[in-house]
């Protein structure tokens, strides 16, 4: 696996935080499905299918928005490899700007749900090497696995700490969902330009490691 420092694993935190509190607003918006949590998004579809439920089609909907996402900030990033996290973050911010617009002015739950899983797909795109994702900050199974198995190690006399990135990647997203849930029970469509502005910020944080070279990875096991 690829090993970060302290600066690019609190980044790291941070967008999960920040994709929890986006995942808990598009679940509340739509009713039980996910702007960024794919596979349960995926259960959705198979299971409204079978049952001909009316959730399939906003489901495959969500997930094809996502992978748009994800080959749109592909398309970025190698474009401009050399700001690919400012530029990848700054793009996040623009389109979850698109999404409170749609919803400040009343549109419809699709039309503020399809660019929030959008983003979601672009923002896998700030850590990766040689084109594939090292640090997935919007779904949080692999990081439990790892989570898991440094775990399993430290408790075999191999490194003591190797675990604690994987339990606060999962601890931000679970921290972001608890307060975008709340933000959005309480002050609906301004919860995403929090998040939008929350992006933006870190898209200047994403373009300083990159240029201090904070953000490189280093083969380990």
């Amino acid at each position: 696996m690829m090993r970060y420092g302290i600066s690019a694993w609190a980044l790291a935190v941070v967008l999960a935080a920040l994709a929890g509190f986006i995942d808990a607003i598009g679940f509340l918006r739509s009713g039980g499905l996910f702007v960024s949590f794919m596979s349960g998004n995926s259960t959705r579809l198979g299971v409204d299918l079978v049952a001909a439920g009316p959730i399939a089609a906003l489901a495959a909907l969500l997930i094809g928005s996502f992978v748009v996402g994800v080959v749109l900030g592909s398309l970025v990033g190698s474009r401009w490899p050399a700001r690919r996290k400012g530029l990848v973050l700054l793009l996040v911010s623009l389109i979850i700007a698109c999404s409170a617009l749609t919803e400040t002015i009343g549109g419809s739950a699709v039309a503020m749900l399809v660019p929030l899983a959008v983003a979601m797909g672009v923002v896998n795109n700030v850590f990766q090497r040689d084109g594939d994702v090292t640090i997935g900050v919007t779904y949080m199974t692999g990081a439990l696995v790892r989570f898991g198995q440094r775990l399993g190690e430290a408790l075999r006399g191999g490194d003591r700490w190797a675990w604690c990135p994987f339990l606060l990647l999962w601890s931000g997203l679970v921290a972001g969902a608890i307060t975008g849930a709340f933000a959005y029970s309480q002050i609906g469509a301004g919860a995403l330009w929090i998040a939008a502005g929350g992006a933006a910020a870190l898209s200047l944080w994403g373009g300083w490691l990159q240029r201090t070279g904070r953000d490189q990875p280093r083969e380990g096991r």
